[in-house]
């Protein structure tokens, strides 16, 4: 367990950086808005593509894939039912609810901890795979319709056929494809071609953790508000509902032991990816329910992560 923590540790750190910045007001009041924008449109995509394009394509498809797509996939839906049913949440916040009760951190935390507790740096490349080339795009496609993004003046509003076609000019979603085609055909660009993406996607991870910091300097993680029910629920669903239907799913369904038993629960036990919140901050939609889902699933599941170490590690 000493590799889980310190996977978190390295994360903690930069978070409380970008936390520290946001209280000295060292770059200026509209720092969460510039550097959500350069994560999105400049430093996501080359990160996105390297790693999908790198990636072993039998692993990505392996009986992983299935019990991700199930256990994602079921979180969404009670979150959804709940959401529109009982609370008549609007679909944006339904959908970076949604987002939050089951899109895991399948890289900035999916990486270390599948290097340090599953023995395989690729574990986690199902869950990125899934969530980059399914569910980002579904997401990211309804935002689109529902809403438009905010501008620093606050100004909103365009035709109809430019939200149509804005999804097919999404950034993220060109770099997920891109990378995936490069992968199943096995064909990587030239490394001089390659070196520049692998240089700027770097920097993508600690500028969505440095500006995941400056969001929490600016309000407390669940303060009364609208949104504090849909918080909690995200988080219950995220930390419990679904390693528990994640392991369900994989030892009676699938067949599963032993390691691969492991590897799938650890997945799923992942806490919502700071891509929700990026995503929510680009739309402008849901940023504190992204912001205080993540903070409270990323800390939450640290002590998950130990309890099914210890029922489930081999």
């Amino acid at each position: 367990m000493i590799g889980v923590l310190q996977g978190f540790a390295v994360i903690a750190a930069v978070v409380v950086a970008g936390w520290l910045v946001g209280r000295a007001g060292l770059l200026g009041p509209h720092a969460d808005f510039v550097l959500g924008r350069i994560a999105f449109f400049v430093l996501s995509p080359p990160l996105l593509f390297t790693v999908l394009a790198r990636a072993d394509v039998h692993k990505i498809f392996s009986t992983q894939l299935p019990v991700a797509l199930a256990a994602a996939v079921a979180m969404f839906a009670v979150f959804a039912v709940v959401a529109r049913v009982f609370w008549r949440r609007r679909t944006p916040e339904l959908v970076v609810g949604a987002l939050a009760s089951g899109y895991q951190n399948g890289n900035n935390i999916g990486l270390p901890i599948s290097l340090y507790v599953l023995g395989d740096a690729a574990a986690s490349a199902p869950v990125i795979l899934l969530q980059m080339v399914v569910f980002a795009p579904i997401a990211l496609t309804i935002l689109d319709v529902t809403t438009s993004p905010a501008t620093p003046g606050g100004h909103r509003g365009r035709g109809i056929a430019r939200t149509l076609l804005t999804p097919l000019r999404n950034p993220l979603l060109i770099a997920s494809v891109l990378g995936i085609v490069c992968a199943a055909t096995g064909w990587l660009p030239p490394e001089p071609v390659m070196a520049p993406f692998d240089f700027v996607g770097a920097a993508a991870v600690p500028v969505l953790l440095l500006n995941f910091g400056l969001a929490l300097s600016s309000g407390r993680v669940l303060a009364p508000g609208p949104y504090r029910r849909d918080v909690v629920l995200a988080s219950a669903l995220k930390l419990v509902a679904m390693p528990v239907l994640a392991w369900a799913l994989a030892h009676f369904v699938f067949g599963l032991e032993g390691h691969l038993l492991f590897t799938a629960v650890v997945l799923a036990a992942l806490p919502a990816a700071n891509n929700v919140f990026n995503y929510a901050q680009r739309y402008d939609r849901g940023v504190t329910l992204a912001r205080d889902a993540v903070f409270i699933t990323t800390l939450g599941c640290i002590p998950v992560l130990l309890v099914i170490a210890w029922l489930l590690g081999d």
